[in-house]
């Protein structure tokens, strides 16, 4: 008779050898793939008892993945056309191939009803792991969970229960931000950015002005575009006479937000200081160029591949800090200084 375990037959996971052989699962991946830390031979030999009494079968395409054979991930962004997005692809693929991986990635133009098939179709593909740097819903994390891949969060803005995530803290990198435009002296601070709930960014601006006593300002929320940053340096510009600087969400829409002060006659920084969020490198380039809040992007693409390569699924959440780095756009006299 066919000794293989029936379909009905609940599949032993690595989970299982771990608490049979009273180990970590990293433990038993040491043991299983000859590192890449050092083990004692007697634990060695306590997962191996596990394996064969349980009959443990390791998935081929989550150990290619963590030796670091030539294989691939997912990885599934909002908006690539998003300059901090286009970086993050970058230095995600950099990092990935450091370790002989190819990287799918997957653009969903900022429709969360589709990153739910995204999901699965990365699945489909039988990538090795995903990450994903798209606002997760609870739905979207019980489906990711339920495919059986390891898979690690960019960006949340809230922590997903049972998922690894990575980023930068919003709230405190905006209240600096901010911080630094009350530290120039203005008093009416408006608050350009997207509609989120959740978004850190806006709750780290309100902070700021609470704690200088001062009145929170006008609120503009637009769509995360160019075409929406736009529209919100419209808005910005009717409003100018009652406000001297506005903190923005993310440097893609304050590049359109000077263009359409410019159009407007608004001048930056002499009538409104602006600071912004992400320190991408098109802020460099703008007129004039942007102060924004750097976020690390090559370190957090590090950290996310690495959390992959571990195949571990443990709930954390890792924040690196976030940097200033000071242009034109801010008032600032000395240009191109960083502000840890």
């Amino acid at each position: 008779m066919d000794s293989a375990a029936s379909p009905s037959q609940k599949r032993v996971t690595r989970q299982d050898v771990a608490r049979y052989a009273q180990v970590s699962t990293a433990v038993v991946s040491y043991a299983l793939n000859g590192g890449p830390k050092p083990i004692a031979a007697a634990t060695r030999e306590r997962v191996l008892e596990a394996v064969r009494v349980l009959g443990y079968r390791p998935n081929a395409a989550a150990r290619t993945l963590r030796r670091g054979l030539s294989d691939m991930i997912g990885l599934i962004v909002p908006d690539i056309r998003n300059p901090y997005y286009a970086e993050l692809c970058h230095a995600v693929e950099v990092a990935a191939a450091k370790h002989g991986l190819v990287l799918l990635i997957i653009n969903t133009l900022d429709e969360s009803r589709d990153l739910s098939r995204n999901i699965m179709g990365l699945s489909s593909r039988q990538v090795d792991g995903v990450i994903i740097a798209s606002e997760l819903s609870p739905d979207d994390a019980v489906l990711v969970r339920s495919q059986g891949i390891p898979a690690v969060l960019m960006n949340q803005f809230v922590n997903v229960s049972q998922l690894p995530s990575f980023g930068v803290d919003y709230r405190l990198g905006a209240r600096d931000a901010v911080n630094h435009l009350i530290g120039h002296g203005h008093r009416s601070i408006a608050f350009l950015g997207g509609d989120s709930p959740t978004d850190g960014r806006e709750l780290g601006w309100a902070d700021a002005l609470a704690e200088a006593g001062l009145p929170r300002g006008p609120e503009i929320h637009e769509p995360w575009t160019r075409e929406g940053g736009f529209v919100a340096g419209q808005r910005l510009a009717s409003v100018a006479s009652a406000v001297t600087a506005a903190f923005v969400s993310s440097d893609q829409q304050a590049v359109s937000v000077l263009a359409a002060l410019r159009t407007a006659g608004v001048r930056v920084p002499e009538d409104m200081a602006i600071v912004s969020f992400d320190g991408s490198l098109e802020g460099e380039y703008c007129a004039p160029p942007l102060t924004s809040m750097r976020q690390p992007i090559d370190e957090i693409a590090v950290d996310a591949v690495e959390r992959l390569l571990a195949g571990t699924s443990d709930e954390s959440y890792m924040l690196r800090p976030t940097r200033l780095v000071i242009r034109r756009s801010c008032g600032c006299e000395n240009a191109n200084v960083s502000s840890a």
